[in-house]
């Protein structure tokens, strides 16, 4: 069984029940979810809206390779209504977003699919829940804790 990290987001619909409903899919079809964390309500990264995100992460427990967990998780996205991956960073809004961030020591690209996720060093929506279920996980290429990837962000990010 291979251990992996996925995040969930939503900012479109009543936001908590998709983001239950799809952890309560992946429990059905990709294996064990065994932990997740808080929901973070946060701004959108990389585009403008007005509608904030509601945010998670969880572990998963999976007998599925890594393409096989994409099919899987995109299937669930169509289900609940998603009908557009982003495309060359075009996001938009979204009914449920479900993005595969770490799946065990794997370092994969293919034009599909790259483990680790290659973004998401860069998103506190990201690091902050990952690091509540997973704090001392090692990104496989920085070869640093998710609470230093995530204190590091935190540092370099300006508030405002």
């Amino acid at each position: 069984m291979a251990i992996v990290y996925l995040g969930l987001g939503a900012n479109l619909g009543n936001k908590q029940k998709q983001l239950r409903n799809a952890i309560k899919h992946l429990s059905e079809k990709a294996g064990k979810i065994s932990a997740f964390s808080d929901f973070y309500e946060t701004m959108p990264w990389g585009y403008q809206s007005s509608f904030p995100y509601l945010n998670t992460t969880v572990q998963l427990e999976t007998a599925l390779s890594p393409v096989e967990l994409l099919t899987v998780t995109q299937q669930i996205e169509r289900k609940m209504g998603r009908t557009a991956k982003s495309k060359d960073r075009n996001y938009a809004d979204r009914t449920i977003d479900i993005d595969m961030l770490i799946y065990d020591k794997a370092i994969l690209k293919t034009p599909d699919l790259i483990l680790p996720h290659p973004l998401m060093h860069q998103r506190l929506f990201v690091l902050q829940p990952l690091a509540e279920i997973a704090p001392y996980l090692l990104h496989p290429v920085f070869k640093k804790t998710i609470t230093a990837l995530c204190n590091e962000l935190k540092y370099n990010t300006p508030s405002y």
